[in-house]
């Protein structure tokens, strides 16, 4: 949890590869197997490493004491990457969606966060002023997304090597993004016309429409593991309320999913 929430600072990525690193180097026996394990369960997850210009660069997140986070790690860590080089998001079925720059200066992401538990990690790392570049830019709160997409969707297949007996929160970051883009653009549609119109332009729209598909597809296929999630409980009821998906209904041309299937019978939408 604490590694995949400091992926989004540069700061802390610093240090938590540093510590990676040291921790790996008692043990780093199991990363051999490790990335076949990875390239037999998860292809779509191998395939990030497969695109990698510098394997270090992802081979350094894993470690022996939990391969399937370490790998899932080292996955969502390696998108980003890849995002920054290519300028663009790729994608889990392949190619890569431009980052639509032109949103940069529209509304910053930090603005949603009093709508959301002050408290909760994920609002801090992601939205939390000075904390990422997700709180001051939507392109960077896509990223985000778009990493915890490639995340979930290997944490799911990697199921085999979930290590028993405890809760990964695999589930946790993927809910907590997409609850943060629905709410953007709720905000956005309310309160700032510049940037709801720039959400509306053909290729951005395009961009959120895949983005948020291929996070629906995702996340609905992990709510089989219910061991997946600690705090995804609250974000998905989020995202079930009808009142909160309206305005990215309209961007999406549909009504947003509900992983209803990954919550308690019962369970009421949160607002």
């Amino acid at each position: 949890m604490l590694k995949r929430l400091c992926a989004a600072a540069a700061a802390c990525l610093a240090m938590a590869s540093a510590a990676s690193v040291a921790n790996a180097a008692p043990r780093n026996d199991c990363q051999t197997q490790a990335l076949r394990d990875l390239e037999r369960l998860s292809p779509k997850g191998y395939a990030v490493y497969a695109a990698m210009p510098n394997k270090a660069d992802f081979v350094r997140w894993i470690t022996c004491d939990d391969v399937q986070l370490s790998l899932t790690t080292a996955v969502h860590e390696s998108v980003h990457l890849l995002t920054h080089e290519k300028d663009g998001y790729p994608l889990i079925e392949g190619g890569v969606l431009r980052r639509p720059k032109e949103l940069v200066r529209y509304y910053a992401p930090r603005g949603i966060a009093g709508r959301f538990e002050a408290g909760d990690m994920f609002v801090k790392t992601y939205l939390g002023r000075g904390a990422a570049s997700s709180a001051d830019d939507f392109t960077y709160l896509l990223d985000e997304l778009n990493a915890y997409s490639h995340d979930l969707n290997s944490a799911v297949k990697l199921a085999p090597l979930h290590k028993g007996g405890g809760h990964a929160a695999h589930r946790d970051g993927l809910s907590a993004l997409m609850a943060f883009v629905m709410r953007y653009v709720g905000v956005a549609q309310a309160q700032h016309p510049a940037t709801w119109q720039g959400l509306q332009q053909p290729e951005t729209k395009q961009v959120v429409q895949k983005l948020w598909t291929q996070a629906e597809t995702v996340l609905a296929s992990s709510c089989a593991f219910p061991t997946y999630g600690t705090k995804d409980k609250t974000y998905v009821g989020f995202l079930c309320n009808a009142g909160n998906a309206a305005p990215l209904a309209s961007l999406l041309g549909r009504t947003p999913q509900c992983a209803k299937q990954c919550l308690p019978a019962g369970t009421a939408a949160v607002q």
